[in-house]
């Protein structure tokens, strides 16, 4: 993406002059149109993700120079018809130039003729291609807004169907304590709900328009870029000039919500990547694939590229950083390629969300293997001591009893053994039994993972009456980002019907 445009302040018979001859190109002459840099500095090829965006930015620019009387008004229906005419031809029709905004400016002149040189009064390529990148931006935010919306839906949903389906609980990825299906797969639509906040807010900095700034200076023509902004669904501008042509902050904070999102997406990956392993979730063939030569591999490979997905995301977040850190005010031609990996990386990331959601929905929880390994490495220890303290002893007392029976307890001990070691501790470390301070009876219940899970009943646990809490929030916030989501989309689509419906006047 070129800018640094230097023809942004001439007016528009000097503009007009400049039109397309022979081999050159809207901008360059004779001087600057040839050698072996110009395929290096060329971005046309990639430029192709911000075709449609740099047309929509054009004819909103030239409906208002015709607002204002900057360009006449028939010159201007020249100039949007050629504009139609080169959308139709497709990006893949375009002259060469350095960039798009270069090769559509020409294609226009070639059908028009000089006066197709006035779209480009008062502003630069500068203004232009930082436009462009927001507008273009803007979609891919809110396409991955809408997949991970979707990602919550999905773990609320199987949330719903497992209250009280219990699974081991791991830190450190040891046995820890007993909790549920539900309870584990809402602690991940906790982190994606914060993801989407974080693209929302990202997608507020980025729709504010630069155009109207010109390369960075403004420009001594009475254009409105207010109405810009307003016909091409901005939520205002960014009005410091200098700022507005040269800021990339917005591609850094979209680079890092989206590896943030990522970053949940490959630890949810990383979860269910174990648990397959464990052989206590199973996931569906769609999301699996198998061996070239072991027919009897089933394999969690969507998964896997789910979580090598997070490290290019970071990678991106990190390289956008990068390239900003050493640039002065106000263009550079370095921030020519700070932007299409953005865009590439929101698409991986969006695929990579609507993956994950899916093999979360269509896996299949082995609840009696959940159960039997909820319980597996005296999980329910910490339930025990809590007993203890809640009978009256301190709980660092308790805690040293049953860190003494957990060296005696074994996974396939039944409930009454296990008591019976908890009540030997207990003597041991006090020189009072067990029944001093609770029943032999609560003691059991408490090794029952079941029971030891339904206990925890504070607000977030994973008790079914706080699971239950926790679904209604989560379902009144889908509701709510979903709201914010179509309001969005209702925005851009009401301004690019009212932009239209302005070039229709003209053309």
């Amino acid at each position: 993406m070129t800018d640094d445009d230097p023809d942004a302040a001439m007016d528009a018979d000097a503009e007009a002059s400049g039109a397309a001859g022979g081999g050159d190109t809207a901008v360059r002459r004779d001087r600057f149109s040839g050698g072996p840099a110009r395929e290096f500095l060329s971005s046309l090829a990639a430029d192709a993700a911000i075709f449609e965006a740099d047309l929509a930015v054009d004819r909103a620019h030239v409906v208002m120079l015709a607002e204002q009387g900057i360009v006449d008004g028939a010159v201007a229906g020249e100039v949007l018809g050629a504009l139609d005419d080169v959308e139709a031809a497709g990006h893949g029709a375009l002259p060469d130039g350095e960039d798009v905004h270069e090769a559509i400016e020409t294609a226009v002149i070639d059908r028009v003729g000089p006066d197709g040189g006035r779209m480009h009064t008062a502003r630069s390529r500068n203004d232009e291609v930082a436009t462009c990148i927001r507008y273009r931006l803007r979609e891919d935010l809110l396409a991955a807004i809408e997949a991970t919306v979707a990602a919550r839906e999905a773990l609320v949903e199987v949330a719903s169907e497992h209250t009280e389906t219990v699974m081991p609980g791991y830190t450190h990825l040891q046995p820890a304590q007993p909790t549920t299906v539900a309870h584990y797969l809402l602690s991940y639509e906790g982190g994606l709900a914060r993801d989407t906040e974080r693209l929302l807010d990202a997608y507020d900095r980025v729709n504010r328009s630069p155009l109207g700034a010109a390369a960075f200076a403004g420009t001594p023509f009475n254009i409105d870029r207010d109405r810009t902004a307003e016909l091409l669904g901005f939520d205002g501008t960014v009005r410091n000039s200098m700022d507005a042509a040269s800021a990339r902050d917005f591609l850094a904070e979209s680079a890092n919500a989206l590896a943030t999102l990522a970053t949940t997406l490959s630890g949810l990956a990383e979860d269910l990547i174990v648990f397959s392993n464990k052989g206590v979730v199973e996931l569906a063939d769609a999301y699996s694939s198998t061996s070239s030569i072991m027919p009897q591999k089933k394999n969690p490979d969507t998964l896997e590229l789910t979580r090598g997905v997070a490290g290019d995301a970071i990678g991106e977040a990190t390289g956008t950083l990068s390239l900003l850190k050493g640039l002065p005010r106000a263009y550079n031609r370095d921030l020519q390629r700070a932007h299409a990996s953005v865009f590439e990386i929101a698409g991986e990331v969006r695929e990579a969300t609507e993956v994950a959601a899916g093999a979360v929905a269509t896996a299949d929880w082995d609840e009696a293997a959940l159960a039997a390994a909820a319980g597996e490495g005296f999980s329910t220890a910490t339930g025990v001591a809590d007993l203890l303290a809640m009978g009256g002893m301190p709980f660092r007392t308790a805690h040293e009893i049953v860190a003494a029976a957990a060296e005696a307890v074994d996974d396939g001990d039944s409930p009454d053994t296990a008591a019976a070691k908890v009540d030997e501790a207990t003597r041991k470390v006090t020189g009072e039994p067990l029944s001093a301070y609770v029943s032999r009876e609560d003691v059991e219940s408490a090794l029952d993972p079941a029971e030891s899970a339904a206990s925890r009943d504070s607000a977030g646990g994973p008790a079914p009456e706080a699971v239950a809490d926790e679904l209604a929030a989560a379902e009144a916030g889908i509701a709510k980002n979903d709201d914010a989501l179509a309001a969005e989309r209702d925005a851009l689509a009401d301004a690019s019907e009212a932009l239209d419906a302005e070039v229709d006047r003209y053309v």
